[in-house]
């Protein structure tokens, strides 16, 4: 017993032996570089949590320090106040994502898999549309809003947001779209199946990893979006998150552990969409990257 224990024991350091020699020969800068990342992007999640819970006096005396008590019925009283932003902004980035996905998957599918005379120039033109900066397209896309009689209501947020949105994910559905065998498609037209039918039975089932990719960067950017919700909507009834809990700010004071408790709370409906679709964000991106 005591021979079969020294010989576990020496495996056992051989083998940390080993894991610390590959540290220090060429593996440690990568896992130093992940953890500074890693404490970057947790930062300011804890600095948030810390500030949700301090009322005015002490976040003025100690704004990133834990401080007591610890004032929990802050999350009470955010919770009151986002519930009708989080539900404004579940209906404005469910509408639009799915606006998106089917003009993009329809634009992919003609540029991806059709062919036509011009087609090339013509995605080069559609996609020159990603260069222009948004701030460039604000007094433009505000003026016709307002000319169109869409200022306080939902569809003055779905349909700019569609309209900016759908050249990434076109792009990106184009690009997975234009990997896949031909011949899938050519079999489809022998068996007399219609563009339509190649569609939605053969291009969408296919490309279900992407479609979430675009998804779940669409409603990301529509979630957090400030600027554009806080132009058009003047209605506190129908303000998404964001521009809700900026809109309860003061000119004299900005209680800061309720407007972060407010938006560590609104973040949770995003982390359960990653937490739930991470697979398919994953399989997105990797799918991707390889040509097939």
């Amino acid at each position: 017993m005591s021979a079969a224990r020294t010989e576990i024991r020496g495996q056992y350091s051989r083998s940390l032996g080993e894991q610390v020699g590959l540290f220090l020969r060429g593996d440690w800068w990568r896992i130093v570089l992940l953890g500074l990342f890693l404490v970057g992007g947790i930062a300011p999640l804890v600095m948030a949590f810390l500030i949700s819970l301090k009322t005015i006096p002490q976040f003025a005396r100690q704004p990133f320090a834990l401080t007591f008590p610890l004032h929990w019925e802050n999350y009470g009283f955010a919770f009151e106040i986002v519930l009708e932003f989080i539900k404004n902004s579940m209906i404005v980035s469910g509408v639009t994502v799915l606006g998106v996905l089917l003009l993009a998957s329809l634009s992919a599918y003609a540029f991806g898999i059709l062919e036509f005379p011009g087609r090339q120039v013509l995605f080069y033109l559609v996609l020159s549309l990603m260069m222009v900066p948004s701030a460039m397209t604000l007094i433009p896309s505000f003026v016709l809003v307002k000319d169109l009689g869409l200022m306080n209501t939902y569809w003055a947020m779905i349909l700019p947001w569609i309209a900016s949105g759908q050249v990434f994910a076109m792009f990106i559905l184009r690009t997975f779209f234009e990997s896949l065998p031909k011949e899938l498609f050519d079999a489809a037209r022998i068996d007399g199946a219609s563009e339509w039918q190649g569609y939605w039975r053969i291009a969408l089932p296919l490309s279900k990893s992407m479609l979430g990719v675009a998804a779940i960067l669409n409603i990301l950017g529509t979630w957090n979006n400030l600027i554009w919700p806080y132009l058009t909507i003047q209605k506190q009834a129908l303000l998404p998150l964001t521009p809700g809990l900026w809109a309860y700010q003061t000119e004299y004071f900005t209680r800061y552990g309720l407007t972060m408790a407010g938006l560590l709370i609104g973040s949770i409906p995003l982390v359960l969409l990653f937490i739930f679709t991470s697979r398919w964000f994953v399989a997105g991106l990797t799918s991707g990257a390889i040509k097939v």
